[in-house]
């Protein structure tokens, strides 16, 4: 992928980018084979990837610059900024939306946030595209609500440029540290969420919920889920750290029971939303720490799914599998160096089948889906 940004030395974010694709899936599944060496596994399956640009339906831009001239970007160590809007990664249909915010911000009088000068009230702009029809959610980050009643005024003409926004908040961050957002969020639109649909299955996207930026692999991610658990004798189920049911809605049959647990009530609220309209009604979801919930449980189901952040699910989510030994364990990961970590601690369970998906192109990081059984 050509890339002027990086060739220009502004942007080193794909730090990979030199590398043929092909070469880096190679690296990232060498890479795992020296994480997971000594547990034996039975079934190497072909790495899954996707596009190598416009592959991204997430932009988060720290927002610099004047009120008349702003840049969206990041920012440098030293603070100096970086226009990132034409940046390969990001789809064609984010363009005139970029191009129709920078007057906007001008209009609405959003002086753009100093880091330096702690002056100023628009932090980010965060932007989500849906797949399935291209609807838009905007999210201003602002430092406090002192120019919300000027936002709120001059909306309808960004509106009427940009049909394609359904979700519109304002996200307030008044704590001066590199943090994406603060606790409180303000609807815009009477809209609170945006529909998405993966493989048939009914996604939906809230301004606090965690959702996957590479829709292409991520489907293929979900799909693969759902086609191993299908060939598992499988009828209680758990979807541990569940997002929004991504792999839970994927994989119930109208006959399984399953309990997803996320510890956001933004995410649940959209899994719930989800499961509703599929008419399962054997699907439970409830917005609790993972760890506490399965801990606290002496019902073992079939099979255990968990999909944990980066930290992993933990020593004592994995002695408690341990001692409890569901039949099947399905582990993804978005960081292979703790699920080695804890594939080890869980040595009642052979590996049965593992898979990587390319879901971050151009850089060292990439999912793993892995199948877990009984000893």
């Amino acid at each position: 992928m050509q890339c002027a940004l990086y060739d220009a030395g502004r942007c080193r974010s794909c730090q990979w980018i030199e590398q043929p694709v092909s070469s880096q899936l190679s690296a990232k599944m060498s890479d795992l084979q020296t994480l997971l060496s000594g547990l034996p596994v039975a079934e190497w399956c072909a790495p899954v990837g996707g596009p190598e640009q416009a592959f991204r339906n997430k932009a988060k831009m720290v927002v610099s610059g004047s009120v008349e001239k702003p840049l969206f970007g990041m920012l440098h160590r030293d603070g100096t900024p970086v226009d990132l809007t034409d940046c390969p990664l990001y789809p064609s249909s984010f363009a005139p939306v970029f191009a129709a915010l920078k007057p906007f911000i001008a209009r609405a009088g959003l002086t753009p946030y100093s880091v330096e000068r702690k002056r100023g009230e628009l932090k980010y702009l965060l932007l989500t595209e849906s797949q399935q029809d291209g609807g838009m959610m905007l999210r201003f980050v602002l430092r406090s609500e002192a120019k919300l009643a000027q936002l709120r005024a001059a909306l309808p003409w960004l509106q009427e440029q940009l049909p394609q926004l359904k979700v519109i908040t304002a996200n307030i961050q008044p704590v001066h540290m590199a943090i994406m957002e603060g606790e409180e969020e303000i609807f815009l639109t009477d809209a609170q969420a945006l529909a998405e649909r993966f493989n048939d299955v009914p996604l939906w996207i809230r301004p606090k919920s965690f959702f996957q930026t590479n829709p292409t692999v991520a489907s293929q991610l979900y799909a693969t889920a759902r086609d191993w658990v299908r060939l598992l004798p499988v009828n209680h189920m758990w979807d541990l750290f569940c997002g929004v049911g991504g792999f839970g809605l994927h994989c119930a049959t109208p006959q399984m029971r399953l309990t997803g647990i996320e510890i956001s009530a933004e995410a649940i609220a959209c899994a719930t939303q989800s499961a509703s309209e599929l008419g399962l009604t054997n699907l439970h979801f409830q917005a609790l720490d993972s760890t506490r919930f399965a801990t606290a449980q002496q019902d073992v189901p079939d099979l255990v799914l968990v999909n944990p952040p980066r930290r992993g699910i933990g020593r004592a989510l994995c002695d408690y599998l341990s001692q409890m030994a569901p039949p099947f364990i399905i582990y993804s990961s978005c960081n292979a160096q703790t699920m080695a970590n804890d594939l080890r601690d869980l040595p009642g369970y052979r590996i049965a089948r593992v898979q990587l998906f390319d879901m971050f192109p151009h850089t060292a990081h990439y999912e793993v889906l892995t199948l877990l059984v009984k000893s």
